[in-house]
């Protein structure tokens, strides 16, 4: 086992992998900017490095000021949580030429999976249902229209080098194509460095639902089930539970044997996941392969009782799963909601200074956050505030709770989307289940429409 990990993160990220690392009698670094110097991971942490100003590429995302971080305090692994440098391979090139062990998979995998149009080509070789469209980046605007009248449109252009909703552009006639290839491009080159884009047959109201992978160094891959992630907007998710309302025994498992076909073919180590799209008429399609731990990991952990951040670092340090398939239980229902700091109407970012934090207890309570009172929210990072997290022993009882813990959560001297995640727990389509990836949308637009006409 490690002696000493540094993690290369900030707030609730930061935090989490902190109490995995004192579980296991683990040492810790904390690395953070100047913004950064009275945080709660910096306080906590055995060790801590400055490592520059609060601009995140000139701190978290400084390879050479993380690495000497690591070198000068003698760590022998370094986690890099979500975001930042989670899914660099030159990052993760660096910290294996400077023996300094990665916790996340190899840096090919973490390359090959971050070109989405390769990606693509490896899961359809695996088996893997994958998305009508391009297979590979799009050579000349003429390529894509006639791809695009042989797939039918609506279709939609995408970056391969993308994430995040960036690069991403729906077209539904040949004129539209044409500027959404020119538009895509653009921003993916703004975005990425990289303007490579690919086409696919756009799905039409799909859910967006996610398996939890964990790979040994030896072999043995397992699944952790799903997550249903649809509510989002702009690609970036709000809402996320487990397991899924719409996938009966038998998708589930032709879905999860998918997962492990896509995991396998790659030969991945550590936590990832598969994501799919999964049409109106049962169909799903792969989209794409995170390799790292997800911001919703939470969910996954109540419903299986496995701490993801600690079957991560046994991983890194050789060990092999100790369970199989079979092995694995799944109970319950688990709910997360992301309170972030944001107008819930306009959705603009509200930075600045915690005046008031408070928040409730009780069985099937869970919060994982970095703020407090007299905390600040940095105009320079992330809006997040807390991950709200509930479990129940049926959805309703996750549902209760959560209602109960954002009734009673207490956010002042800033702005947070807790009013629209109450809105969102007590709309008939989402107890009933009917949700897509167009739901928040749908119930915005129902809002605007009763305030024009009260």
């Amino acid at each position: 086992m490690f002696k000493k990990i540094l993690i290369a993160n900030r707030g609730e990220i930061a935090l989490r992998i902190l109490w995995a690392c004192r579980e296991l009698g683990i040492s810790t670094v904390a690395v953070h900017s100047e913004a950064d110097s009275d945080a709660l991971h910096v306080r906590y942490a055995d060790e801590d490095v400055c490592i520059g100003p609060p601009r995140s590429s000139e701190s978290y995302l400084n390879i050479g000021s993380v690495i000497a971080a690591a070198e000068i305090t003698d760590a022998d692994a370094i986690h890099p949580g979500y975001g930042f440098l989670a899914e660099n391979a030159h990052f993760a090139e660096v910290c294996e030429a400077c023996k300094i062990k990665f916790i996340g998979p190899s840096p090919s995998v973490i390359r090959q999976m971050g070109d989405k149009a390769k990606a693509r080509e490896l899961m359809e070789s695996a088996g893997v249902p994958c998305v009508p469209g391009s297979r590979g980046i799009l050579s000349s605007d003429v390529e894509a229209m006639a791809l695009a009248r042989k797939i039918g449109y609506p279709v939609i252009v995408k970056a391969s080098a993308g994430g995040g909703g960036r690069g991403m552009r729906i077209a539904r006639s040949e004129e539209e194509l044409r500027s959404a290839i020119q538009t895509a491009m653009n921003e993916a080159k703004k975005a990425f460095d990289v303007a490579d884009v690919y086409l696919e047959k756009y799905i039409e109201d799909p859910r967006h639902v996610e398996f939890q992978i964990l790979g040994d160094e030896h072999g043995a891959v397992v699944h952790l089930g799903e997550r249903e992630c649809s509510i989002q907007r702009r690609h970036q998710k709000l809402v996320e539970e487990s397991p899924s309302l719409a996938l009966s025994p038998k998708l589930r498992r032709r879905m999860s044997e998918a997962a492990l076909a896509g995991a396998r073919a790659v030969g991945y180590q550590n936590a990832g996941t598969i994501e799919f799209l999964l049409a109106p008429d049962g169909k799903f399609y792969f989209i794409e392969m995170n390799t790292r731990i997800q911001v919703e990991h939470p969910v996954t952990e109540m419903v299986t009782g496995l701490d993801l951040i600690r079957e991560q670092i046994r991983i890194a340090a050789g060990q092999p799963l100790g369970y199989t398939q079979d092995d694995i239980r799944f109970h319950g229902h688990a709910i997360e909601c992301r309170v972030n700091a944001e107008d819930s109407e306009s959705f603009v970012p509200s930075p600045g200074r915690i005046t008031t934090f408070n928040v409730s207890g009780g069985p099937g309570v869970r919060i994982d956050t970095a703020a407090h009172a007299d905390g600040v929210i940095s105009p320079h990072y992330d809006s997040l505030v807390a991950k709200a997290i509930t479990f129940g022993n049926s959805r309703l009882e996750a549902i209760s709770r959560m209602r109960r813990l954002l009734d009673l959560m207490v956010v002042e001297g800033i702005k947070t989307t807790i009013p629209l995640l109450r809105r969102v727990l007590a709309d008939p389509d989402f107890l009933d289940g009917r949700i897509s990836t167009h739901y928040l949308e749908r119930l915005l637009a129902r809002g605007r429409s009763v305030a024009a006409h009260s």
